[in-house]
């Protein structure tokens, strides 16, 4: 479940990060600017949100595939048993208790790579 947990906690620290940049915004030259680009800041706060999303969507397949692992011999599509098979080469079907953060971070590895290779 600790993987899990790391998720929800990233979830909410996304959220956190969604909030408008705007509102934190000050005024400036003793009030005489009426506006304060938070683009910068928000910008940021963006990145923030995607590294996080590549943490959440690794746990995301490191569960699922550990998943389909227990139905076997059941199969599923060619695509995601080729996607299985390409993923179980960088980190292992886990059988016992272990700290998982080295596989969340081949995980999200694998993830960055299947983006610009074709599997």
């Amino acid at each position: 479940m600790i993987p899990q947990y790391v998720a929800a906690s990233v979830v909410s620290q996304n959220k956190m990060y969604c909030y408008a940049a705007s509102t934190d915004s000050i005024v400036s030259s003793n009030g005489q600017e009426d506006h304060v680009s938070m683009g910068a800041t928000s910008a940021i706060k963006l990145l923030k949100v995607m590294d996080n999303l590549d943490i959440i969507l690794s746990i995301e397949l490191m569960n699922g595939v550990q998943a389909l692992e227990f139905r076997r011999p059941l199969k599923s599509s060619p695509l995601i048993e080729k996607v299985v098979k390409v993923y179980r080469k960088e980190v292992p079907f886990i059988d016992e208790d272990i700290v998982m953060y080295k596989e969340i971070r081949k995980t999200v590895t694998f993830l960055n790579r299947l983006e610009t290779e074709a599997l």
